[in-house]
């Protein structure tokens, strides 16, 4: 049986390709020929650092992975999908921009398209487990193709002409940035996170694994930076903001002496670093989305099926958009790279912070403002070309994040448990007020007061006991009375003959507080209290004129199939029909609404 090492090094090939994407491969190119020896350094060593330094912090023996998973994965997945987006629009556009059209022209679409198809195929039906076996093999071959194209690219330097420095303004600008993206960059990235989890489920060390996948992903940037010296600087591509880039450097020697052999290479090489990441993010996209519809209790799954909802088309749809109009626009690579250290960081560091323990306070509007702000600074820094306003934009995007930082460094004392309950929960709830009923009415009317459904009556003698009090199973009767009444205002069109499905009543609880008199007008209310996927919970209030509160409690219903009496989801008539009634503390509640205005007012 292989040792713990060897079981976490084998997952070091797919931890340093899904890693290797657009912003690692070409970026790579652009900065060694760009800046020189030191500046490739500066760009390769943050990030290597940053991905193995993820591994190590997350894979402490006793921090466990699954549980810390559960817990960011809903409330981070926006900073999760929106990096997976820039990601594979990234990998897309230096795939397409710097190396299939400066080979092929525009027509090499079609491969473009093909090649993310079929690694989108390979995500959706291979686990993670199989994909690191696949991506071993990659590895070999890309190495084996690294290997020719280094022998066989054409050019006349042996690697040595690239400065050792060519540092000007938007390279010092560019350090703070640089340090911030990449240390924070695999905390954003779900792919990471699932293989963490993977490697700890399969008995392996996570921090074996990220150190060694750190160290070869810096190989794999090291490849990269000597092909760029090897086919030197030719003509920088200038974008649209006029500022030129050494992106396509290598693609472009191949152009202009297309040996056989040094295009298959390059195209091989290109190819697999581009799919090895398209297919990990489809697998941790579809994992996360999964994780994220299956916790969920929004009834609105009734309308959209779960896996559809989970599904990586929407981001990779997107993220093919983003990238053909980055192309169209003459953008260069840095601009899909700059959310990762602006707009994105903030959410990172908070992520990072709760993952180190700190309460959360992390709030994804907040953040996102004031990632949008520092992206504005840096792109303006960028034009200029000013290194102050580029160094300071990533630090403003870590603003939102600031309280969670102070905890951790000691500065903040964790709130008062009492700090966390939201408001509403704390305050206490005044007393239900009962409706007051006009005896001149008649025996019974019904009817909306806000988003309880009132219905009013009056007892008479055979509504009591020997006694003379109410007989305590009417207290019942009158319940599904008002709930039957108000179904039908709710589903005036509800036929029981062809319903696909019948409401069944899961449980059912009062809680007798006064007993009621005959000729005592009485009120029944009812509302909806709660909700999740499955099932709905009906609170109801019974009141009296004379002796107030008469009892409380509530019901659970449950909807089924009318053939085998199968548990559904909320139907979706149901949910059409009660939507104006919901609680306001549902996320579905209509805003404002106090039910549709053609149900008549109580006492009509």
């Amino acid at each position: 049986m292989p040792s713990q090492f060897i079981r976490s090094a084998a997952w070091a090939p797919t931890i340093a390709l899904s890693w290797f994407w657009g912003l690692g491969f070409f970026y790579a190119i652009h900065v060694t020929l760009t800046y020189g020896w030191l500046g490739f350094l500066a760009f390769a060593l943050p990030n290597a650092t940053g991905l193995g330094l993820f591994g190590w912090v997350l894979g402490a023996p006793r921090r466990n992975l699954d549980t810390i998973v559960a817990a960011v994965q809903g409330p981070y997945a926006l900073l999760f999908m929106g990096a997976q987006f820039f990601a594979v629009a990234i990998t897309i556009f230096g795939f397409a921009a710097y190396a299939w059209i400066p080979l092929f022209g525009h027509e090499a679409a079609v491969g473009v398209v093909a090649l993310v198809l079929v690694a989108c195929s390979i995500g959706h039906a291979v686990p993670l487990r199989g994909i690191r076996v696949i991506h071993g093999g990659a590895l070999v071959v890309g190495l084996a193709a690294g290997a020719v194209l280094l022998g066989g690219l054409p050019g006349h330097g042996s690697g040595w002409e690239v400065p050792l420095q060519a540092f000007d303004e938007r390279f010092y600008g560019l350090v703070i940035p640089s340090l911030v993206g990449f240390l924070l960059g695999p905390w954003m990235d779900i792919q990471q996170w699932q293989r963490a989890v993977e490697i700890r489920r399969s008995g392996g060390s996570v921090r074996a694994a990220y150190v060694t996948g750190a160290l070869l992903f810096l190989g794999l940037l090291t490849i990269n930076a000597l092909l760029a010296a090897r086919a030197e600087l030719g003509t920088p591509i200038i974008s649209s903001d006029g500022v030129p880039g050494a992106y396509a450097a290598v693609a472009q020697a191949i152009g202009r002496d297309p040996a056989a052999g040094a295009v298959a290479a390059f195209v091989i090489w290109t190819a697999i670093a581009a799919a090895t990441t398209i297919d990990s993010f489809y697998t941790a996209t579809r994992w996360l989305g999964t994780s994220i519809t299956a916790r969920s209790n929004s009834p609105l799954l009734a309308f959209v099926p779960a896996g559809l909802v989970a599904s990586p088309v929407w981001i990779l749809g997107a993220a093919l958009a983003t990238a053909a109009a980055a192309i169209w626009a003459n953008l260069s690579l840095l601009y899909l790279m700059m959310p990762f250290a602006t707009l994105l960081v903030g959410a990172a560091a908070c992520l990072v912070c709760e993952t180190l323990g700190a309460t959360r306070r992390y709030d994804s509007v907040l953040a996102s403002m004031i990632g949008a702000t520092a992206c504005l600074i840096f792109a303006t820094g960028y034009l200029a070309p000013s290194w102050a306003l580029l160094a300071i934009a990533p630090l403003i995007g870590l603003i939102g994040a600031l309280p969670m930082i102070a905890e951790i460094l000691g500065w903040r004392a964790a709130p008062p448990v009492a700090e966390l309950i939201p408001a509403a929960e704390r305050t206490p709830r005044a007393a239900p007020v009962p409706v007051a009923v006009d005896q001149t009415d008649a025996v019974a009317s019904h009817g909306f007061d806000g988003h309880w459904f009132v219905l009013r009556l009056i007892p008479t003698y055979d509504d009591t006991n020997s006694v003379g009090n109410v007989y305590f199973a009417n207290y019942v009767r009158w319940v599904g009375k008002a709930r039957e009444l108000f179904f039908n205002i709710c589903m005036p069109n509800f036929d029981l003959k062809s319903t696909d499905f019948y409401i069944l009543t899961k449980s059912f609880h009062h809680d007798f507080r006064r007993e009621a008199m005959e000729f005592e007008p009485v009120t029944v209310r009812i509302s909806i209290a709660s909700h999740n996927r499955k099932f709905v919970t009906l609170a109801h209030e019974i009141h009296s004129e004379v002796n107030g509160l008469l009892g409380r409690g509530e019901q659970s219903l449950m909807f089924v199939d009318t053939v085998h009496y199968r548990p559904l989801d909320i139907p979706r008539t149901i949910i059409e029909g009660f939507l104006p009634y919901w609680p306001k503390t549902s996320p579905h509640a209509v805003a404002g609404g106090g039910g549709p205005t053609e149900v008549a007012p109580l006492g009509v």
